[in-house]
């Protein structure tokens, strides 16, 4: 939920004209991320729980992937390209480590 959080206060900053574009989309995707965290939880069988954790970590690449675009086409500093790479780079691991987990439960 912090990384949305940053993503959000970061995109407050963007252009107006990406605001139906990128903006929308980091958002989207970052949300996405704790969504289906939230969402799988809520399951029964370590299949399907595993099955969410996949998708949040989908979600967080997808995300990571718009930060380098961002950073790319100078709508990122290189400070905040690295703090929310950084974080991403540890939920990414947790939510790896979460669906080790899932999967090895019976």
């Amino acid at each position: 939920m912090a990384l949305v959080s940053h993503i959000y206060e970061l995109t407050k900053e963007f252009p107006k004209n990406e605001q139906f574009g990128i903006t929308s989309q980091i958002r989207r995707s970052s949300f996405s991320i704790c969504n289906n965290i939230a969402e799988g939880s809520g399951k029964i069988s370590a299949k399907e729980k595993a099955r969410y954790t996949s998708i949040a970590y989908a979600s967080a690449l997808e995300t990571l992937n718009i930060l380098i675009i961002c950073s790319e086409i100078g709508l990122l500093s290189k400070e905040d390209y690295i703090k929310l790479r950084v974080e991403l780079e540890k939920i990414t691991s947790m939510l790896s480590g979460l669906r080790k987990s899932q999967l090895s439960k019976k």
